[in-house]
């Protein structure tokens, strides 16, 4: 196949957007499509060479993948390497055990499996996974593993019917795409049968250039590198991806495969030799830059700034030269076969091996980490990030008086044979106390019933995105209403209300949250609004109705409705600050608070509804009572001598939960 400098500087367009979107450069919102850049690419370069090869009759199985194994793996290696003893100095128990969890899923080409189980791609720990990145690998490993072996198949009836076949797959992958955006956002990011059109889409090109050859239009192709950086620049984390929005880059890039022969503008732009240069190394510079960005992150105790990124992406840069030059062309040039596939098996089986042993030591690798009884004890708090696992031995809760409702989820704990109800509602910060509240129900003689909306939020009328799959949230928060209504029951109403609430118009809510004494939370964050009419509404009238509405509906099926007030935030991750402490001292952290004005300023706006709610049935939970010396000098409390009230910067631990439900337990205590 004939070496096109072109492409060599699409790859450059690909990696420096992705490099600087995960870098947090707000220019570059729509970077992430240079991954999409990089599919269609692959697709054309891969499906060229099988062209080649299939059409002279000298394909083999064998050296393909030998080939794949010599291009990909051993500047992965490298880079997996690397990672390991910082994983293994900076890295809490529970972030080692999902680094560990990483290692065997690049291992096994499976990483892009594991991180949709894991977490959404701009949720914001994921931006603290060394080997996140690694899911676009996943991707076109499964790629190479199943192309091959179809176009063969498809093949045997000629080669227009190959294109045919391969045409109707891509477009069946499209199709599928374009459905799975609506309904299941976050598989449809990671996984293969969503993303395969992108890669087919080269493939087709390939067809096509391999039958009539590159052809000069200088229109076309500049079309096609506009189409590439007008999505870079115009699209954000917003953007429903893959879908139809993609066809934008990824016809882009067909377009100047299929137009931009030499001597085209485009091909001159992209044919220059910084751009060329930084293609050719761009591979290690993919591998290389979220390592540095996450172990950043990791490291830093407050976000850091933009320039630590610029700092970073550089040197991401130059370990990419290095390992192009030390690592990528020498293995290119080995000829011994067994050499490299030898090298790949054990490289395989010991990156596997490591990971499977952090897994079954559960992250506890670190012998400094089994010392210090109290970061232990907040780390493993982390459990509640698991969806419903409080409920995985429990009942499961059967609330359905029809088949269509099982979007009614989650279960019942606590004493299963009283006949006292107690319903939990909220987000995260339910799951958070649901572990002391079970040891609660036991000891007080009531159950819980632990209860989500399936798609909804917690507050059904916010809506994070207008384009979601789900619409009849209101309907399924009626069927809420009466299961509570039916049982009799209490209920618990506990939310990070000003992360539901953001953003309020005329009200000053930072997301990320800032301590004023200087902390920042290392989280992104979404913007919840009111859907009516397909129009979303953020002033402050229309979600102080909808506050009202939903705490009054509740209440109205309730006995009592004990309202919980926002838990105080703290932009301090508590589990990472003892660690850290522990590490530079030896010594455990005493006491850690924040100033009690940023907490009546931060929640001014929830706790202003809450306070004009007139409702008999209505218990208010004032968590500032329970953490905040509201005297000079007035303070919240974060962690008390040696033990952390939280697991992180926002969630409640064992600790700070019983806390908080001992201040209401006499109440809940009383007869109805």
């Amino acid at each position: 196949m004939k070496y096109r400098p072109e492409i060599d500087g699409l790859r450059a367009v690909a990696v420096l957007p992705v490099i600087l979107f995960h870098a947090g450069f707000g220019l570059f919102s729509g970077g992430f499509v240079g991954v999409d850049v990089f599919f269609v690419i692959s697709g054309y370069l891969i499906t060229s060479l099988l062209l080649e090869d299939i059409e002279n009759k000298r394909f083999s199985l064998t050296n393909f993948y030998e080939r794949r194994a010599r291009r990909i793996l051993p500047a992965l290696f490298l880079v997996m390497l690397v990672c390991l003893p910082f994983s293994w100095a900076w890295m809490l128990p529970s972030q080692l055990l999902d680094f560990s969890n990483s290692l065997m899923a690049v291992s096994l080409f499976v990483s892009n499996i594991l991180f949709w189980r894991e977490s959404d791609y701009f949720a914001p720990a994921a931006e603290e996974k060394p080997l996140l990145h690694t899911w676009s690998l996943a991707v076109e490993e499964q790629y190479y593993l199943l192309f091959p072996l179809f176009l063969l198949l498809a093949w045997r009836n000629g080669r227009n019917v190959a294109f045919w076949m391969v045409f109707a797959l891509a477009l069946a992958s499209f199709a599928l795409s374009e459905w799975a955006s609506r309904h299941e956002a976050t598989a449809n990011f990671y996984l293969s049968i969503t993303r395969a059109w992108e890669l087919l889409a080269g493939s087709l090109a390939a067809f096509i250039v391999a039958k009539r050859g590159v052809l000069a239009n200088n229109s076309l192709a500049a079309a096609g590198l506009a189409a590439i950086l007008i999505s870079i620049f115009a699209y954000d984390k917003s953007t429903p991806f893959p879908s139809a929005y993609t066809l934008l880059p990824v016809g882009g890039v067909v377009l100047l495969i299929l137009y931009a022969r030499s001597g085209t503008l485009a091909a001159k732009l992209l044919s220059l030799k910084p751009l060329v240069a930084v293609g050719l190394i761009s591979y290690s510079a993919y591998l290389w830059h979220q390592p540095l960005f996450a172990f950043a992150r990791l490291k830093a105790d407050h976000p850091p700034a933009p320039v630590v990124f610029l700092v970073l992406s550089v040197a991401a840069m130059g370990l990419a030269f290095l390992s192009w030059k030390y690592v990528e062309k020498p293995f290119r040039q080995i000829q011994n076969k067994c050499l490299i596939l030898s090298f790949s098996a054990v490289g395989i089986l010991g990156f596997t091996l490591l990971g499977l042993l952090g897994n079954m030591r559960e992250g506890q690798l670190n012998p400094y980490m089994s010392k210090p009884a109290n970061i232990l004890w907040s780390d493993i708090g982390d459990r509640i990030h698991d969806e419903g696992l409080v409920c995985n031995t429990k009942a499961p809760l059967r609330p359905q008086t029809h088949p269509n409702q099982n979007w009614l989820t989650g279960c019942i704990f606590g004493d299963l044979t009283a006949d006292r109800n107690v319903v939990l509602l909220g987000d995260s910060h339910s799951q958070a106390i649901s572990y002391e509240l079970e040891k609660t129900a036991h000891a007080e003689g009531f159950k819980v019933h632990w209860v989500f909306l399936e798609g909804c939020q917690p507050v059904p009328a916010l809506r994070a995105d207008k384009n979601t799959s789900v619409t009849d949230c209101d309907t399924r928060f009626e069927a809420l209403l009466s299961y509570v209504k039916r049982l009799s029951a209490d209920a618990i109403i506990i939310n990070r209300w000003m992360y539901r609430m953001f953003p309020v118009d005329g009200y000053n809510i930072d997301m990320p949250y800032k301590n004023s004494e200087g902390p920042i939370e290392s989280k992104s964050y979404r913007e919840f609004h009111v859907l009516k009419d397909g129009a979303f509404f953020s002033d402050p009238e229309t979600k102080t109705k909808t506050l009202k509405e939903y705490i009054t509906k509740v209440a109205g099926v309730s006995e009592r409705t004990f309202l919980v007030y926002s838990v105080p935030e703290t932009a301090i991750n508590v589990s990472r600050e003892n660690w850290r402490h522990w590490n530079k001292t030896g010594a455990l952290l005493q006491n850690l608070d924040m100033p009690y004005q940023d907490y009546i300023r931060r929640n001014a706006f929830a706790a202003s509804v809450f306070d004009s709610l007139n409702l008999p049935n209505l218990v208010r939970v004032r968590p500032d009572d329970v953490f905040c010396n509201q005297t000079r000098p007035a303070r919240c409390d974060i962690q008390i001598n040696t033990t952390p009230l939280y697991i992180d910067d926002d969630h409640l631990s064992d600790a700070g939960a019983r806390l908080l439900i001992n201040s209401f337990l006499e109440k809940l205590r009383s007869t109805h």
